[in-house]
């Protein structure tokens, strides 16, 4: 199992970019390889589980771990097939004022790798 970490920085709020990874019908805002999401609830929470169908057009299988409203932290499984990642979320504000996130991928790492290029892509959050 390999480990990877992803690290960005922008102006939009805290506030707002942690709605942006609390509310499903939102991912794709943050995720640009993220084409829809379908899951049964408007916010993610323990136990949550669904699909996300990514760039091009491939269906994931994901399942939530643990949500940290006040932290503003969270945690999913992915699985496409034999394939299994963990997803570790973070939104902090920095001191510089700017809002920061922070990934760290647990999986093999082919596809740690496949995955890290278009979750650098810049995306609407900032």
């Amino acid at each position: 199992m390999a480990r990877m970490t992803l690290r960005a920085a922008g102006r939009a709020p805290a506030g707002e970019v942690w709605e942006r990874y609390a509310r499903p019908e939102l991912w794709h805002t943050w995720s640009p390889q993220i084409r829809s999401v379908r899951v049964r609830g408007d916010r993610i929470e323990p136990g949550m589980a669904g699909e996300v169908v990514s760039l091009p057009g491939v269906p994931v299988a994901f399942a939530v771990e643990e949500v940290g409203e006040a932290r503003r932290r969270w945690t999913w499984r992915v699985e496409a097939g034999p394939v299994r990642m963990r997803l570790h979320h973070a939104v902090v504000v920095l001191p510089d004022g700017r809002t920061g996130t922070e990934l760290r991928m647990e999986g093999p790492l082919p596809a740690l790798v496949l995955y890290a290029g278009p979750a650098r892509l810049p995306c609407t959050a900032w």
